[in-house]
């Protein structure tokens, strides 16, 4: 059997590869050893970043319809509600999703599945990587069939989308560094019956850890997310969930009664990126590349904006438009991103345990009374939403970005979000190629086109002229005609002033080369 690409791992990274994949028009192969999707709920943010990319293959609306967006969050300590803050809209402006979206992880995983199927593909369950070998022309690998047998498989490339447990960067010998938090986590679904409302987030403040409760579809249904004191006696797999509840009465102080748990689970956190996404034909993605704390609702999300990131560049050179080099750049841009994640993720998770005395102390009695004025301000939105929501991920200093003009937007940023005539500027982006987006001030001719400028790039390139409206220019803090070039992915490759193409066509000659 050939293929152009084979994904090992269908979880919510390798799903989602395969929606790319089928979104470009790539042949590719999709193996997991499990027997189907996930029945759980496992991780249940979806960002908003995330949601911008579903939206051009047409699935953020039916994701939200499977989820509750989280309105605000109650922030409760000593059994008693010490403040809340509204979260409902906090990235208005920022994103067409300006908001938090909670759905698990197995109702996630079926819609991704269900465009694969859709689209006339399906994965091979039950299936499981044995090894491979790979060389100047590809990756050949051998696997199980449904049958117990061995089958082999040739790809040109092979990308790993096989958890933090991955067989295929294990078999690199790919380091993952980093850590291990002695504490234990835990997680549980279940009916909650007690004094909140089912319409937000409630989030326990305690002296030396956090336990936090999030809505889910269903009366009453909640995800609840803590963790057991250091030094606790149990190991992962063994701890009964009587000891997980036990714990949760005594961290709250909150009259509650717990009934129908769906699922729980208990586990120490890694934080951990390897060293690099790649190796010659393979290439790493989600968890295989990097694990850390579920502080924030990053982790899935990062991976599918792994996959996202990579999926444009293989079809680039798979379709012969691109030569190999564009690849050294999933590498550069990823692992620069998964060192900041894990920066992130741990001061989360140190500002939500910490013991230290001034920590705690702000954390318990002054963050809950200040939460909902700091998150009414602008500018403290401005701040939390883009990292949170990752529409802040930026790859400036990549070597795909381009900057000939000193603005407030820059070459590795992704495409601002505004509206033009009512419509989001994404309406016009959904194509998966890259876009010239020409913004004039009407103080000169539009775009001169030469002919073979058209030819050389007609199906590689959509072209937009638009007005240079007010609310553009105080985005980019410019008044004159500027282009900008999005990658397939809406990340700025290139930003210059005037209109001209010449640099475009520079630009795009260095890059594909």
């Amino acid at each position: 059997m050939k293929v152009e690409v084979i994904i090992v791992g269908a979880g919510p990274t390798g799903l989602a590869l395969a929606c790319q994949f089928i979104r470009l028009g790539v042949d590719f192969l999709i193996i997991d050893k499990k027997e189907t999707t996930t029945p759980h709920s496992k991780a249940i943010g979806v960002q908003a970043r995330t949601l911008e990319i579903y939206e051009q293959i047409g699935l953020a609306d039916e994701l939200i319809s499977r989820g509750a967006i989280a309105e605000k969050a109650r922030f409760v300590e000593g059994g008693e509600v010490r403040g809340e803050a509204s979260l409902k809209e906090i990235g208005r402006g920022m994103s067409a999703y300006p908001f938090l979206l909670i759905v698990e992880q197995g109702e996630h995983e079926k819609l991704l599945y269900n465009f694969v199927l859709s689209h006339g593909q399906d994965v091979r369950w039950s299936t499981s990587l044995i090894d491979f070998v790979q060389n100047e022309s590809g990756v050949t690998v051998n696997i199980t069939n449904t049958s117990g047998g061995v089958e082999a498989v040739e790809a040109q490339y092979l990308v790993a989308c096989d958890g933090a447990k991955s067989i295929v960067r294990d078999t690199l010998g790919i380091e993952f560094r980093g850590s291990t938090f002695e504490r234990l986590f835990y997680v549980a679904d279940a009916q909650i019956d007690w004094e909140f409302d089912h319409d937000g987030l409630i989030v326990n403040l305690g002296k030396d850890n956090l336990t936090a409760f999030f809505p889910m579809p269903g009366e009453k249904r909640f995800r609840i997310v803590g963790t057991f004191p250091e030094g606790h006696q149990g190991e992962e797999g063994e701890v009964l969930y009587e000891e997980i509840e036990q714990q949760i009465i005594a961290d709250t102080d909150v009259v509650l009664e717990i009934s129908q748990v769906n699922w729980f689970s208990v586990y120490k956190v890694h934080s951990r990126s390897v060293e690099r996404f790649s190796e010659k034909k393979i290439f790493l993605a989600g968890d295989s590349a990097h694990i850390h704390t579920p502080a924030g609702a990053q982790g899935m999300n990062t991976g599918i904006q792994d996959v996202y990131n990579l999926a444009w560049k293989l079809n680039l050179v798979i379709k012969g438009k691109a030569g190999e080099k564009i690849l050294d750049s999933y590498n550069e841009e990823r692992l620069e991103n998964a060192r900041r994640l894990l920066q992130t993720t741990d001061r989360f998770f140190q500002f939500g345990t910490s013991p230290e005395w001034f920590i705690s102390f702000f954390r318990m009695y002054i963050f809950p009374y200040i939460a909902n004025f700091a998150l009414s301000l602008d500018l403290v939105k401005r701040a939390i939403f883009p990292l949170v929501s990752q529409i802040g991920i930026q790859y400036r200093s990549s070597s795909l970005s381009q900057d000939k003009a000193s603005l407030k937007v820059r070459a590795g940023d992704r495409m601002p979000y505004f509206e033009i005539e009512g419509a989001s500027i994404y309406d016009r982006l959904r194509d998966p190629k890259f876009h010239l987006v020409v913004f004039s001030d009407g103080k000169e001719s539009g775009l001169k086109l030469e002919k073979s400028f058209g030819e050389k790039y007609d199906d590689l390139m959509g072209i937009h002229q638009i007005p240079l409206y007010p609310d553009i220019a105080r985005i980019f803090g410019n008044e004159a005609s500027f282009l900008t070039l999005l990658r397939p992915d809406n990340y700025i490759g290139l930003i210059s002033l005037g209109n001209s193409t010449e640099e475009v066509e520079m630009y795009l000659d260095k890059i594909l080369k």
